[in-house]
């Protein structure tokens, strides 16, 4: 055999892999076709993070005045610098990897990998040369991409995915965001706040809608005092792009609607990238576009692994990471702890920022259980009031029979930042008494959550 392990895709599942691996002192070597990092480094988490961050920045510019800071003359985007220094964030990142790498001795084998039986992988160059490698071990990580509705084909013109949206030659006037999950909310707030007309459309009753509801309702009353029309319950029937402007046929409660703009953005979700990839031919099992993987990710087939996007479960870069190191610690013969999926983090990078972590007040009592819910809101925070960011609450879940702590769901100002808190809390079973007991420092926005489970139990001070 060439190698200990082999990695098809370099993203936050691949390399995250790889890299442990290495650690563990295999032999390893990836695979990747395109950009190394994957979609998160290249053409997702990051790059938007950095379109965000100069939107927040625009935001701030334009509000100067509010914090006591003239600023002379008109504030003005430029639109080709902001998603220069984007791509430019997105490009270091990816080199920070091709440095890992290089310090774990992680052979790079760059070309397009298919699988094949007895644990042997054929790679086409750019040339179409083609080369086979073995491996004891082969982990397969190609992610997903752009999900394609039928009547809303992506032309990467009119019609676009998120690739097309991180690198438009110039900023559009208008702009229909078709979903409203994480993708399509970031790109709504990021365009509306540099100046685009945003009309977003979302299928389902709220938007963000895997959210706690009431996290929902503030997002959709924050988005709309920011301007941005949001239509939920309804969804876009056709759009026709012969004209200067796409003409979106949208259906409605109340009927049909034409909404006009210069560019549609689908954000209906991604799909896997498991075609013509050769799971068939080696055997690999496969269920409603996913790999069917064991609780530490390997195949049907022995020594043939999948993580990430490919298979059941939040499609979430740190999840992907997390399925990496759980795989790969089990391949070098160590005892990792399955991961328990009631307890992902998830984040959305608007403004007011969304994050939460285990059961919403839905889920709670759909499953029958008996609760305490506690809610601050960041218009009693102190911290809040002095950055000028009073959007938003944390709520809390907490389960009446057990004290634990069962979820925790925020919006506001930087609150992907604290929610590492609650799920630390609910992955050790901490109860409510045991954040409430534990000092949370004055002034900051975390303390909220201190506060939201005092109003559990009836003590909160501040509110």
């Amino acid at each position: 055999m060439d190698y200990d392990l082999i990695v098809i895709g370099s993203g936050p599942g691949g390399y995250v892999a790889a890299i442990r691996a290495s650690q563990l002192e295999l032999k390893v070597a990836v695979i990747e076709k395109a950009e190394i990092g994957g979609i998160c480094l290249n053409w997702g988490c990051i790059p938007t993070k950095a379109l965000l961050k100069s939107a927040q920045v625009f935001k701030y510019a334009t509000h100067a005045l509010e914090y006591g800071i003239k600023i002379e003359g008109e504030i003005l985007t430029d639109f080709e610098a902001i998603v220069k220094r984007s791509r430019g964030v997105a490009e270091n990142m990816s080199k920070g990897i091709q440095y890992l790498f290089k310090k774990n001795k992680i052979d790079l084998i760059v070309g397009t990998a298919k699988i094949k039986p007895n644990k042997t992988i054929e790679v086409c160059d750019s040339t179409g040369s083609k080369t086979e490698y073995s491996a004891e071990n082969i982990i397969i990580a190609t992610g997903a991409h752009s999900r394609e509705l039928p009547n809303l084909k992506q032309d990467e013109k009119k019609i676009i995915g998120y690739r097309e949206a991180l690198t438009l030659q110039k900023k559009p006037e208008s702009m229909i965001v078709v979903g409203s999950g994480a993708i399509g909310s970031e790109f709504a707030y990021f365009y509306n706040t540099i100046g685009t007309k945003i009309t977003l459309v979302e299928f389902m009753p709220e938007i963000v809608p895997i959210e706690d509801k009431d996290v929902s309702k503030q997002l959709s009353r924050s988005f709309k005092k920011a301007k941005i029309k949001v239509m939920t319950n309804s969804s876009v029937e056709s759009v026709n792009t012969s004209g200067e402007l796409c003409q979106a046929i949208v259906k409605t409660k109340k009927g049909e609607e034409i909404i006009e703009a210069e560019i549609v953005l689908s954000a209906v979700g991604i799909a896997t990238n498991i075609e013509s990839i050769g799971l068939e031919e080696t055997g690999i099992k496969t269920e409603n576009g996913k790999v069917i993987v064991d609780d530490f990710y390997q195949t049907n087939i022995s020594g043939y692994y999948a993580i990430g996007d490919i298979v059941h479960g939040p499609a979430l870069a740190h999840v992907a990471s997390k399925e990496g190191i759980i795989c790969v610690e089990k391949i070098a013969g160590k005892n990792p702890e399955p991961l328990d999926y009631g307890i992902i983090p998830a984040c959305t990078y608007t403004n007011p920022e969304v994050a939460s972590v285990g059961l919403t007040e839905e889920k709670a009592i759909n499953e029958g259980l008996d609760i305490l819910t506690g809610k601050f809101p960041f218009t009693a925070s102190g911290k809040a009031s002095a950055a000028g960011a009073k959007d938003g609450f944390v709520k809390v879940i907490i389960d009446k029979k057990t004290d634990k702590l069962i979820g925790c769901h925020l919006i506001g100002e930087n609150v992907t930042e604290m929610i590492a808190e609650a799920v630390v809390a609910i992955k050790n079973n901490l109860s409510g008494k045991d954040i409430l007991h534990s000092i949370h420092p004055h002034p900051t926005m975390s303390e909220a959550i201190m506060e939201a489970v005092a109003d559990a139990y009836g003590e909160v001070i501040h509110l």
